[in-house]
């Protein structure tokens, strides 16, 4: 069974809301869910999901909101926080361990973080029992993925085009793959321009695909009312978990 990664911005529009979209995603075949960390400078990002952190920050987000929102959500549906380093920083990598644990987060994905630099707090990670997802992208040669892969923990993150989230490229990673599963046993998800039209295609020869602007951007949708919107999202993570396994 080929898996689900679902990815939505914390607290947008608000925590209550955040909840209910979380749990009915997990009802509607998402496995993991990225929580993401509102931030003013999303580099990773592309312009849907760097709209729903901004709305969500003029909102006035906090980090006590991810704190509530994941006590409800992670006991539910394996729950990973995505987020920049800064806000890591600025608080602290152990404080947001110590919180994950204490609410059942698994680990963090945080792209801006170099894997060179990752490596200062992969004890503390552990000792937290996080995983911190590494990424591969398209431009790695062998040599650095073997690098990268010889210290992941609970999925590998190919990048499928070098760019941002949402732009929807293609490229031939068959290559990248075959390395990826030379030097790791560890599942291979892909993300990046993955939706309801291309995930059947993108999921070839991986593990399993990891969704975020497909998802977002009917959270921007101003037609549609708050029961609408986590009606239709719900609606794609089932046709995506379906194609992905058809």
């Amino acid at each position: 069974m080929k898996k689900l990664v679902g990815y939505i911005t914390s607290s947008m529009p608000n925590n209550s809301f955040t909840v209910d979209l979380a749990l009915s995603l997990k009802e509607s075949g998402v496995d993991i869910l990225e929580l993401g960390i509102p931030f003013s400078d999303p580099v990773a990002d592309g312009p849907v999901i760097e709209k729903a952190n901004l709305i969500a920050l003029q909102n006035g987000f906090k980090i006590k909101d991810l704190f509530e929102v994941s006590a409800q959500i992670a006991p539910h549906i394996d729950t990973l926080w995505m987020g920049y380093a800064n806000p890591f920083y600025h608080r602290g990598f152990e404080h947001f361990c110590q919180k994950a644990q204490e609410f059942g987060v698994q680990g963090f994905i945080i792209p801006d973080l170099p894997y060179e630099e990752s490596l200062k707090y992969q004890e503390m990670f552990q000792s937290y029992n996080q995983s911190l997802i590494n990424f591969v992208a398209p431009t790695d040669t062998k040599e650095r993925i073997k690098l990268v892969t010889q210290n992941s923990s609970k999925f590998i993150y190919l990048v499928a085009y070098a760019g941002i989230t949402g732009s929807g490229k293609a490229e031939d990673l068959s290559e990248v793959i075959a390395n990826i599963k030379e030097y790791s046993k560890d599942p291979v998800y892909i993300g990046f321009g993955v939706d309801e039209n291309t995930a059947k295609e993108k999921v070839k020869g991986v593990d399993g695909v990891i969704v975020g602007s497909a998802f977002v951007k009917h959270l921007l949708d101003t037609t549609l009312s708050n029961s609408e919107k986590i009606a239709k999202i719900s609606s794609i993570a089932r046709q995506i978990k379906e194609d992905i396994n058809s």
